[in-house]
């Protein structure tokens, strides 16, 4: 099997149940779930052997998002056994004009302060074929920023392509640090996955004609962009999940890619959300396992958009679907008929 290595934080994930707001629930909904993890998880899915890079303390509550891990199928090996905390946090569903919230705990979580001394990565990084990271990572501290740097500089000696989802999360740095750290680093990076504001606030990269809120996209903007991305940075692949907005229920999701040489936008999917959390960590997944198969540019970003259409339908951050739903979907059947 290709083996395939993530590295990033996994959380306690508490949900309000339904669509309860924060201050209405009286009890919480308690899965793990984090960008890489989320990646990790679809990766042995679709059949590769995948392994989750991380510090988890040694208490009960660090062993259960081992084992939630375990429990998909993701080689936990390299995960690390200490520090004092899971990083938390709280998640409220949205419906229709109200959006969905999330609230983060997760400071001096374990992974974020974590040390790159604490980490193998010539072990990690034999006989890798791909290693994926996010902008999350070296976001949570310092020490992350470091792990990340260290983490891609081994995986490029060691041969494997590297992807990163530059992911912006406002709650944990502002753009010009981001910009500070993610710029950095993209002298690693083969596959460069982000939308439209992570381009502009971790990259200073930011399309003319935009309005994200407005439920409606101009593609063609991205074309400019991402020459521009690859122009100065010199990926072999940038590309961004396209999503319109029309409500916290509703969506329609696509995708672009630019291989050097031609734009592709894909097919796109009007979605009913049942939960957006792991949508892009999905699409990321998709777009991994399309180009591992060795597809086309075009069908690896037709399999990711699928992949990440469906898993907006699955409650939780991981997306279970399989190998043949995804194609099934692919193929054109989005009746949602029952399977007998």
């Amino acid at each position: 099997m290709i083996k395939v290595v993530t590295l990033g934080e996994i959380m306690l994930r508490l949900s309000t149940p339904g669509f309860e707001r924060f201050v209405q629930a009286e009890s919480f909904d308690a899965i793990y779930g984090g960008g890489e993890a989320n990646v990790a998880v679809s990766l042995a899915n679709y059949g590769f052997d995948t392994h989750f890079v991380s510090k988890l303390p040694k208490h009960e509550i660090g062993q259960s998002a081992v084992n939630a891990l375990r429990r998909y199928g993701v080689n936990t090996d390299y995960i690390v056994r200490g520090g004092d905390r899971v990083g938390i946090y709280y998640s409220e569903t949205g419906a229709s004009a109200r959006p969905s919230k999330v609230i983060y705990d997760r400071a001096k979580s374990a992974i974020a302060e974590a040390k790159v001394e604490d980490f193998d990565f010539e072990e990690i990084f034999k006989d890798c074929k791909w290693f994926h990271t996010s902008g999350i990572t070296p976001a949570i501290s310092k020490n992350g920023a470091e792990i990340t740097k260290a983490a891609m500089k081994a995986a490029k000696a060691a041969g494997a392509t590297l992807s990163i989802d530059l992911n912006y999360r406002k709650k944990l740095w502002t753009p010009k640090q981001a910009q500070s750290v993610m710029r950095e680093l993209m002298e690693y990076v083969d596959v460069c996955i982000g939308n439209e504001e992570d381009a502009s606030l971790c990259l200073g990269f930011t399309p003319k004609g935009l309005d994200v809120n407005s439920g409606k996209l101009d593609v063609s903007a991205y074309e400019t962009i991402f020459k521009e991305m690859m122009e100065e940075f010199g990926f072999k692949y940038v590309v961004s999940s396209l999503r319109e907005s029309y409500s916290a229920s509703d969506n329609g999701w696509s995708a672009a890619i630019y291989d050097g040489k031609e734009f592709y936008h894909s097919r796109k999917y009007d979605v009913r959300i049942v939960d957006r959390v792991g949508g892009g960590d999905s699409f990321a997944a998709g777009l991994i396992t399309g180009l591992l198969d060795g597809k086309s540019t075009k069908e690896a970003l037709e399999f990711a958009v699928a992949a990440s259409a469906l898993k907006h339908t699955i409650k939780g951050d991981f997306n279970m679907m399989s190998r043949e739903e995804v194609e099934t979907l692919v193929g054109g059947d989005a009746s949602g008929r029952v399977q007998r």
